[in-house]
């Protein structure tokens, strides 16, 4: 197999676990790589069997940020920075990725989704806004239906909530995702963004066993939908790695776009649905307009005015 045919493979498993193009846009500007801020604190906290690396940033309401698999806290760049600005985010590395050792216990989102409440009750917070993208925002469900009391809203970035909701060309080359791969890795970006900060760089080829056991397995979170009372907001590229009738499938699942709103909006979902353009999965993390989208859902705000607030407005003048 071309090292090619690997990158290849890894772009098409990124909405899983992977955001190749974004990592490889780190390294190759320096200026991404030294966007990010200063941490106010880190350190690691133990849960479940898996000492998880975390990263505090900024002040303000907190906010668990979770990235893209393949990748660490860092990838959101410029973005992170942006939302530190008027956020506390809480980072956390993701089992095998970043600085968090892989360590023996299966890998599984589920689970991790579960480790996220207990690393943030050992953080001091009860409850929280959360931002995942990709493999984070599988996390981020499963930590939201298990929790639903730590969340207060919730945005999945390029998040499925099953596997059919992948382009079906895409499944069999995630299921040839495994530690076969590793030697032919070492000169992509995904490689050296591991190696420069994992705790155990050798690792490598086990986290790939790792990641492909877990995708081969088929999954179908709809029936956890309805557990997700907090408002809810989905974000997508135009040119994402899903079908887009998953996507509406998704919000519809979710309450919206099930109906017409109304002129006062008295039929209108707690819920979103953003469709960004000109945007694939992989650019996604970086793209200011991820940020643009998401903190004025996360801060309650950005709702237009509706008609009938805006005839009212003219008549009071």
């Amino acid at each position: 197999m071309s090292v090619k045919t690997v990158i290849a493979m890894f772009s098409t498993v990124a909405a899983t676990f992977a955001a190749p193009t974004i990592i490889q846009a780190a390294q190759e500007n320096p200026a991404m790589q030294t966007a990010t801020p200063k941490p106010v604190k880190t350190g690691h906290a133990a849960v479940n069997g898996v000492n998880y690396y975390y990263a505090v940033y900024g002040t303000g309401e907190p906010l668990l940020l979770l990235h893209g698999g393949l990748g660490q806290i860092e990838m959101f760049g410029p973005n992170l920075t942006r939302l530190a600005q008027s956020r506390q985010v809480i980072g956390v590395d993701l089992q095998g990725h970043g600085r968090t050792e892989l360590g023996d216990r299966e890998f599984s989102l589920v689970n991790m989704g579960n480790d996220m409440a207990g690393v943030l009750k050992k953080l001091g917070y009860d409850k929280v806004d959360v931002l995942g993208y990709s493999m984070g925002g599988g996390v981020a469900f499963q930590f939201a239906t298990q929790h639903p009391e730590m969340v207060r809203r919730l945005t999945l970035v390029s998040t499925p909530y099953s596997q059919d909701g992948f382009y079906p060309e895409m499944l069999p080359q995630q299921a040839a995702v495994g530690a076969a791969m590793a030697g032919q890795m070492k000169e992509t970006p995904m490689y050296k963004s591991y190696v420069a900060i994992a705790p155990h760089p050798e690792e490598f080829p086990k986290l790939l066993d790792a990641m492909g056991a877990y995708m081969r397995k088929s999954y179908d979170w709809s029936a956890d939908v309805k557990k997700l009372t907090m408002p809810v907001m989905l974000i997508y590229g135009d040119s994402d790695m899903f079908r887009p009738e998953h996507e509406v499938k998704f919000y519809q699942l979710l309450g919206g776009g099930l109906k017409d709103a109304g002129w006062q909006r008295e039929h209108m979902s707690q819920n979103r649905l953003a469709i960004l353009p000109n945007l694939t999965h992989y650019e996604m993390g970086l793209a200011p307009q991820l940020v643009d989208t998401a903190l004025p859902f996360l801060n309650g705000q950005g709702r237009a005015k509706s008609w009938n607030e805006q005839v009212s407005a003219k008549q009071t003048k």
